[in-house]
Parts: C-alpha cells; sequence; structure tokens
C-alpha cells in the first residue's frame, strides 16, 4: 500500500453519531434540500444545497463528474469462509484492483489474506496475485488491504445480477444503485459514488446557468476509498475533455473561479496541468493533491465530509488552506452536518 508522509492537521471528531442514515429521498428531503456550509476567509455561512448559486458569481466555472457508479460488491466463498468482494478497478492487463472484507456487510478489511487465495462468487473465481501497488508496507502496520486479482468466469452477469454498490457497514440497510446515480452519471465505471455531486439537481444546474455560471465535466472512475491513515488514493482512469480545458482556461484568464466538485474532479483537473496550463488528456492518474503540492487550477471546492486523517483531507486544506479548512470542519462539527455519501456539504472559497 502507498503510504503518504504528509498528514492532515485538521481536527476533529470520528462521525460516528452523524452519518447520514440514508439518501435525501429517503429522509423526506430533494437531493438540493442537504445542507450547505460555505467557508470564506471572512466567516461561515450556513445554508441548503439549493443556494448554492447565491454563492458563486458570474464568470466562475463549476467542473463535475460525469462517471457513473457500477454495482462493484459481491458475495464469496474463500478459504477464510463467507466474504465480502469490492472489485475496484479493471486494470489493463485484464486483472482487477480487490479488496477483501468481512462477511455479511463488508464492515472491515480483511489484511491477512495471501497470494493464491481464491474466493469464489457463484461460476466467478478471485485469485489474489499480489499486493496493489506493489509494496511491503500497510498503514495498519501488517498485511495489505488491496490486491490486483485474476477473474475468471461470467463477471458482468454476476455483477448484474448478484452485485451491490460498494458499502462499508456504517448504513443501516442497502439502497439501490440508482440511489449512488448523480445527475451527471453518463459514464459508468465508478467503484464508488463521486458523492459530491450527489446533491445537484436540474433545477439547481439551471439556476447556475442563468446566473453566469459555467458548468463542465471531466472524467474520473473512482476505486476505493483510502480507508487508512495515510493511505494514498489508488491510481484511478481519468479524462478531461478539449472542451473542458478551453473553458478552464478562457475562466481563468478570465479572473474567474475553478470550482471543483469533489476530490474526483480536483484530481483529474490537476493532472491534466501542463505549464500552468489545462491541456485535453486521458489515461491514469497518480496525482496525489497535498500542501506541499498544492492545486494550480482549482481555487474553489464543493465537497462533502471527510473522516479524520483520510487522505482526502489533505486535498481538502490543499485547496482551501489549513486555517479554513478547520473552521469549518469546527462549523460542521457544531452544527451536526451529516458525514458520508448521503451527508451535507460544503463550498470552501479561500
Amino acid at each position: 500500500m502507498r503510504l503518504i508522509e504528509e498528514r492532515p492537521v485538521t481536527v476533529f471528531p470520528a462521525p460516528r453519531e452523524t452519518t447520514a442514515p440514508a439518501p435525501a429521498e429517503a429522509r423526506g428531503l430533494e437531493r438540493d434540500q442537504v445542507r450547505l456550509l460555505v467557508a470564506r476567509p471572512d466567516g461561515v455561512t450556513h445554508a441548503r444545497f439549493r443556494d448554492l448559486a447565491d454563492h458563486l458569481e458570474a464568470g466562475d466555472l463549476v467542473v463535475v463528474n460525469d462517471s457513473a457508479t457500477v454495482a462493484g460488491e459481491l458475495d464469496a466463498a474463500g478459504p477464510y469462509g463467507a466474504a465480502v468482494l469490492h472489485l475496484a478497478t479493471p486494470l489493463d492487463d485484464g486483472s482487477w484492483v480487490v479488496e477483501v472484507r468481512t462477511a455479511p456487510d463488508g464492515a472491515r478489511a480483511v489484511l491477512d489474506a495471501a497470494s493464491g487465495a481464491v474466493f469464489a462468487a457463484g461460476a466467478v473465481e478471485v485469485r489474489l496475485l499480489e499486493p496493489y501497488p506493489r509494496s511491503g508496507s500497510s498503514p495498519t502496520g501488517a498485511g495489505n488491504r488491496l490486491w490486483r486479482a485474476a477473474v475468471t468466469g461470467p463477471l458482468e452477469a454476476r455483477l448484474s445480477s448478484y452485485g451491490r454498490p460498494i458499502g462499508y457497514g456504517y448504513l443501516p440497510r442497502r439502497y439501490p444503485l440508482e440511489a449512488y446515480q448523480t445527475i451527471f452519471s453518463t459514464r459508468p465505471g465508478s467503484a464508488e459514488m463521486p458523492s459530491a455531486a450527489r446533491p445537484f439537481t436540474p433545477s439547481l444546474v439551471t439556476r447556475l446557468v442563468s446566473k453566469g455560471v459555467a458548468v463542465a465535466p471531466v472524467t474520473l472512475h473512482t476505486g476505493v476509498s483510502s480507508q487508512e491513515a495515510g493511505e494514498a488514493p489508488q491510481p484511478e482512469r481519468f479524462a478531461v475533455p478539449e472542451t473542458t480545458a478551453r473553458l478552464v482556461n478562457a475562466v481563468r484568464a478570465g479572473g474567474g473561479r475553478v470550482v471543483a466538485v469533489g476530490t474526483t474532479v480536483t484530481r483529474a483537473l490537476e493532472s491534466a496541468v501542463e505549464r500552468d496550463v489545462v491541456v485535453a488528456t486521458r489515461g491514469w492518474t497518480e496525482r496525489v493533491v497535498t500542501p506541499a503540492d498544492p492545486p494550480r487550477v482549482v481555487t474553489g471546492l464543493v465537497t462533502g465530509w471527510h473522516d479524520p486523517q483520510a487522505s482526502h483531507l489533505l486535498l481538502v486544506e490543499a485547496v482551501a488552506g489549513r486555517e479554513l479548512s478547520q473552521r469549518a470542519y469546527d462549523a460542521a462539527v457544531a452544527g451536526g452536518y451529516l458525514w458520508h455519501e448521503f451527508g451535507d456539504a460544503a463550498l470552501l472559497l479561500p
């Protein structure tokens, strides 16, 4: 497992009691009625996500991820008994990045798996080949969370019939794949929902465009979350189209803000910078945005709330600055904001 030497400095309690238990719709809300905390250097404002346009200006650009979530979780039987497999990413050589987790709800990573272990999900066989990426270290001090695995059998059919959206056991019940899509989801490939865009609705996009705020897409297919402190994001497929690259450059030249919707968009855009200009790019990215290697084009961030010490917090701190990040998290904790994929949101404008 690749580790990051840099650590987030934002400190706050683990959100055990403030995890959003269900999608907004299941809680009697429209998607854009989740709460929105707006943090600027001059203070913090509490709003609803549908108010997003009120906090942006004509000439700004909002960049979204058009990746769609796939059903990447399967029940399986293996040498340790029942297990849950998270099929994170197909690799170019036909193998997969796979995480083995505890049954029945995937609550914990299995760190004592070994090369050669075989898991069966119906007629699908998953054989662990080697740790991914190749490394002898782990945030836990022993074992490996992610594996490169050979997968044989009718995987697509198995996922279509029995696959579920990836989960980690903190929700009281399961929700269908449709609950894990955003209004921008058009290109299947994400193991986990690019959740920062979930609160967007067509009417909100209309308000943004009517105000003169442009909206443009990139694609980044997410792997599985960095679950352990200090664990770097894994390599991910991404694409920044020519039209978006031109728009980002034009907005920057005109003095507008480039507001990334989520850490995925930030990673994609920052992976497409050459000589301080965004260029059309596609492929795999290993870019890790941190305060030590900060963003060059992203100047604002729409994001959900991340767990303490998660590597995503380093990206938040890199965009917003550590002082503003701490102020935002302090206000979110004090205000009872909801965490995780169905939770509330922040707009950070340093």
